[in-house]
């Protein structure tokens, strides 16, 4: 009788000890197929699941998620087709629509050297506002279609200094125009940062441009070695809520008929392609744009070649 009841439980104990090992390779498996999942969803890749269990429940569970996988990469490459299209045909639209516009601004400047009556000539001038307009409408947007389908950036040895003294030179009469003097606080040069310029350049208009549209009458511009620059001028209208939106694609503080809210998109997209932050913040109704380039700071033993 004892030897029968020693018998069961052995019995007992090897069925025990093969569910356990049974359920310690389905454990296995399952971590498995989860950790190569998160893999093949975070990579672009055509590679599908694999897992090394024999047990038909692990291996139908595989072969049920590589079809998932299937479908999104299809719908992932209908998406990634379909986004390169719309960019291509905004590119394309915005570059068309140039030569007409240009045309049309060149015939109402001949029509305003002509002797017209009162009401023509201020009908004629409000064509005109509305002809630039659409000029300033169209340039940002294909600016901006070309910065999001753009290649890599091309990374070199770039002093910030002289780029941000050169972007502020090229505005000068766009300053003087609207009486603004800017207030200069920039460190010595010497300090280089690994960048693109033509991209940085447009980080520095697009900032610029950004201010001249809104500044009551200052801007003051500082600059340290570190690589951090800051943008600060009086900014009527304006809100704590305005500036966490300011960034955002389309959002004006205004909704003017001749801007797109791109500009600081764009110059945010570009600052994050090169490493670098930018941000806003609003306190006591001056508006501060900070730019920190601090991480792409190259060593000053490093080559001095510049662009």
């Amino acid at each position: 009788m004892n030897g029968i009841l020693w018998g069961v439980i052995v019995a007992l104990l090897c069925v025990i000890g093969g569910l356990c090992w049974k359920i310690r390779l389905l454990r296995v498996s399952a971590r498995q197929i989860g950790a190569e999942f998160r893999d093949r969803l975070a990579a672009d890749t055509n590679t599908l699941l694999s897992i090394s269990s024999r047990d038909a429940a692990m291996r139908q569970l595989a072969s049920a998620v590589n079809e998932q996988l299937r479908l999104l990469r299809s719908q992932r490459q209908r998406y990634q087709q379909g986004d390169r299209e719309v960019k291509e045909a905004i590119a394309n639209l915005s570059h068309d629509l140039r030569t007409p516009l240009t045309a049309i601004s060149g015939y109402l400047e001949l029509m305003g050297r002509q002797q017209l009556p009162p009401d023509a000539a201020r009908y004629l001038a409000r064509i005109g506002e509305r002809t630039q307009a659409m000029q300033t409408l169209t340039e940002e947007l294909f600016r901006y279609s070309l910065t999001v389908s753009a290649p890599s950036l091309q990374l070199q040895p770039v002093d910030l200094r002289r780029a941000l003294e050169e972007t502020l030179l090229s505005l000068y009469g766009a300053f003087a125009q609207k009486g603004i003097a800017p207030v200069l606080d920039l460190a010595e040069p010497g300090s280089r940062f690994l960048l693109d310029a033509g991209a940085l350049g447009r980080v520095l208009n697009n900032i610029l441009a950004n201010a001249l549209k809104y500044s009551t009458g200052d801007l003051t511009v500082t600059l340290n070695r570190e690589g951090v620059m800051t943008f600060s001028n009086r900014t009527a209208g304006m809100a704590a809520v305005d500036v966490q939106k300011l960034f955002d694609r389309y959002y004006t503080v205004e909704t003017a008929q001749n801007s797109t809210g791109l500009g600081l998109s764009i110059a945010r997209r570009l600052t994050g392609q090169m490493g670098g932050r930018i941000g806003a913040a609003y306190h006591n109704g001056c508006l501060t744009v900070t730019v920190d380039f601090s991480a792409a700071r190259l060593p000053e033993d490093a080559p001095k070649t510049n662009l």
